[in-house]
Parts: structure tokens; C-alpha cells; sequence
């Protein structure tokens, strides 16, 4: 698999808002708004196959990472008591030092406005990256069609969370980044609910309905708002990289687990 530019996460630079939230009390789905699409990782087995396609490579996907991204293997990848799984591993494969998972809705979901509910508990340990995210579902350039990250964490930054967008004129590599970043002390012991509320108007980034990030649509062009098209969903946890290796990668901690209890898109009224 070649190696894409699109892929590619931003740096944080500045400081974060330090602010502890607590777990969500609930995990059913809100019957006062429209679900449009979910996977509550019941069951046993790998995920499911008619809502998820793998990233499949050990090329860093433009960031450098260290890890293999495998398909279809249950080390990696799996439903267990009523959560996705993905595991990070320190084994050799594919002249990778460490295998893990990249799971998208590419190809089989996709929308253009709505909410984005993710209740997750984090891995933690110095190399560890997981993610929630979404490209556009007809990326061909990077950050030209955008990216918006609903929540990255580098294990090295324990309990900082990030939430960012991306953009022809916003992004990390010419320094324009739109960025910020919330203190949750327990991301890696308990279940928190990472949230993109995302309209025509702007988006809005929360953990537990606090909002932390946002971005306006203020200038109403391509460059500065590619978010006026569908986009798909990405999961997955990374190892080393540009960001989550920056202070190198601890190879006791392994293996790490990143749990997802449920994935819910919402309509916005």
C-alpha cells in the first residue's frame, strides 16, 4: 500500500485545558433523536464486515508509525463483552515490531452532517496513539478535501485529549492548525463519550457533553471548509509515529487494549 499524505495526524503545540469530566451514567441510545447508524459491538468475533473495511500495512501511513495494521485477525481486532477491541502487540510481522488495527466505514457509511457518538476507555503507556477521526469519503488530496479528529491521545501525554481540524488553509504544516485540547485524569480507566456535533454552520467537539472545541464556518470557502460532503469513520490505535513517538516507545507496556463500547451517528434536526 503506498503511503497517502492524507493520513497524516497534526502535532499539538500549546498548552491544554485541564478540566476532569466524568463517565457517562448511560450507554443507550438517545430515543429523542434519529439514529442513522450504529455498531454496538455485540457479539464474539471479528467486527462486522458489513459496516467496517481495514487499513491493511506496515508503511507508518504517512506518519512514521511502527506498527502493522492487519484484516480479519482477532489479536487485533475483536468484539468481546459488549465492546470493540483493537490491540496493540509487540510481535514481529511483516518487518513490523508491533501489529494493531485500523477500522474505517469507508465504502460502507458515509454522511454529510450529524452527530458522532463514541464511548471509549483509552490504552495508556509512552508510544500508545488511538484515535476517532473522519476523512471524506472522496479524499484525494491532503488536507485540500479535510480531516477532523474527534479525539487523539499520545500515551506519552497522559490524560491530554486532542480534537482538531483540518483544511487547505488550516492545518499543522504550514502552522494554522485549529486545534485544543481537554485534561480527562481517568481516559484510560474508565469509558468516556467523545462527541462531533457537525453542521452546515460549524463543528463542535465534546467528552461527556462538554464542549471543548469548535470550529466555524466563517469564511465560507473550500479552503477554509471542506466539511460540505460525506465523511466516514476511522478507529484505531497506533504505535510510535511522528506524534505518538515523539518521546519513543515503551515496550513494556504491551500488549495495550483501546475499548470502544459503541459508535452512534445521530441526524441533526
Amino acid at each position: 500500500m503506498k503511503i497517502k499524505l492524507q493520513y497524516i495526524f497534526h502535532l499539538i503545540i500549546g498548552g491544554a485545558l485541564a478540566f476532569s469530566v466524568a463517565g457517562c451514567a448511560t450507554n443507550k441510545p438517545d430515543s429523542n433523536r434519529k439514529l442513522i447508524w450504529n455498531d454496538e459491538f455485540n457479539g464474539k468475533g471479528l467486527p462486522d464486515a458489513a459496516k467496517w473495511n481495514y487499513d491493511v500495512g506496515g508503511e507508518g501511513f504517512g506518519n512514521n508509525e511502527a506498527q502493522f495494521y492487519t484484516k480479519n485477525r482477532l489479536e487485533n481486532a475483536r468484539l468481546e463483552k459488549g465492546n470493540l477491541i483493537i490491540e496493540a502487540r509487540k510481535e514481529n510481522w511483516e518487518n513490523s515490531k508491533y501489529t494493531s488495527a485500523r477500522l474505517l466505514t469507508k465504502g460502507k457509511f458515509s454522511f454529510q452532517y450529524g452527530t458522532v457518538e463514541v464511548r471509549a476507555k483509552l490504552p495508556k503507556g509512552r508510544g500508545t496513539w488511538p484515535a476517532v477521526w473522519m476523512l471524506s469519503e472522496g479524499m484525494k488530496k491532503w488536507p485540500d478535501d479535510g480531516e477532523l479528529d474527534i479525539m487523539e491521545h499520545v500515551g506519552y501525554n497522559q490524560g491530554y485529549i486532542h480534537a482538531s481540524a483540518h483544511t487547505k488553509k488550516y492545518n499543522h504544516i504550514v502552522g494554522s492548525q485549529k486545534t485544543d485540547t481537554l485534561f480527562v485524569k481517568d481516559a484510560s480507566e474508565k469509558f468516556h463519550v467523545y462527541k462531533a456535533d457537525w453542521t452546515p454552520e460549524k463543528i463542535d467537539i465534546y467528552i461527556d457533553d462538554h464542549k471543548f472545541f469548535t470550529y466555524e464556518n466563517k469564511e465560507k470557502s473550500n479552503e477554509a471548509w471542506p466539511f460540505n460532503r460525506p465523511y466516514f469513520i476511522i478507529l484505531n490505535l497506533a504505535i510510535g509515529g511522528t506524534w505518538g513517538g515523539k518521546e519513543g516507545i515503551d515496550d513494556t507496556i504491551f500488549p495495550q487494549k483501546y475499548y470502544i463500547d459503541y459508535v452512534r451517528v445521530y441526524q441533526n434536526k
